[in-house]
């Protein structure tokens, strides 16, 4: 199990962040047969889902095989697809959130949308963090607010990955729940524009386009060491993962691959860090 081309984002639920490379915004790196490329900026949302589909278009007219990983949830806890669309199916959510989600060069409705989420479930929550200065109802400022919406907090991926961010938090340091609102709805796109098969919800050994979800926070201290001195960090990210991942055998590949998380998601990698790791040192 290998492809051609790997290409790996650090997504960002922020505004445009300007025309000057900075932290905290999208980031994007690839690794094809052609080569190691330097990671670029990608100002936006909308900037970086016009890079992705011209990239992965030209990869595949070149009739490379694409691994393209994100880092934000694929899915959410057990319950919430089935209590949102009906069905118990990450992509389900996948496509009611891609016919909601708007998005402009620095706006986007997501914190409405996860109070129209709220107001259908019991009690208060489960979304929590309101990045706007006005109020919104049902979606409160602060976690500790929420109650009796019936939901856990973490996916089995969470409770496993130290120092993980649950995917209800919108807002906030680290927080990773705008990230997966806004995130969504473009895989949502890429899925059906490449006919890309979503990890680990459908097969992908046979995949042209395999879309997989990350966590580079996972493999913090081996990304430390291999980080450029002035290098920015989500930049270090993406060029150590898209190398380390092109760097794995085939069948170490298809081991971190071949998990049974039908609902919820998993982390690539998860349970093979120190391989993982090892792969990132040795970039």
């Amino acid at each position: 199990m290998r492809w051609d081309t790997v290409l790996m984002v650090d997504w960002s639920g922020g505004a445009d962040r300007g025309p000057r490379p900075k932290k905290d915004a999208i980031w994007g790196c690839v690794v094809s047969p052609a080569g190691a490329e330097p990671p670029v900026y990608l100002r936006s949302r909308p900037v970086a889902e016009a890079w992705l589909t011209t990239r992965i278009a030209a990869e595949r007219a070149a009739g490379w095989r694409v691994l393209a990983g994100f880092d934000f949830p694929f899915g959410y806890p057990a319950g919430f697809a089935a209590a949102l669309t009906g069905r118990a199916d990450a992509l389900a959510v996948w496509d009611w959130l891609e016919a909601r989600i708007e998005e402009g060069p620095r706006t986007s409705n997501r914190f409405d949308v996860a109070a129209g989420i709220n107001a259908r479930f019991p009690g208060v929550g489960p979304f929590w963090g309101n990045g706007l200065r006005r109020d919104i109802a049902h979606l409160p400022r602060k976690g500790r607010a929420r109650a009796g919406h019936g939901m856990e907090e973490w996916r089995a991926a969470e409770r496993r990955a130290r120092g993980a961010f649950s995917c209800w938090q919108l807002s906030g340091a680290g927080s990773v729940g705008s990230q997966a609102l806004t995130g969504l709805p473009v895989l949502a796109r890429l899925r059906r524009r490449f006919g890309a098969a979503a990890w680990p919800f459908e097969p992908v050994a046979d995949a042209d386009v395999a879309l997989v979800e990350i966590w580079p926070s996972l493999l913090r201290e081996a990304i430390a060491a291999r980080r450029g001195a002035d290098e920015i960090l989500d930049a270090a990210q993406v060029r150590l993962m898209a190398a380390a991942l092109a760097r794995l055998k085939g069948e170490r590949l298809a081991a971190m691959l071949g998990v049974s998380a039908p609902e919820e998601g998993w982390i690539l990698g998860l349970g093979f860090e120190q391989e993982l790791a090892a792969a990132v040192r040795a970039c």
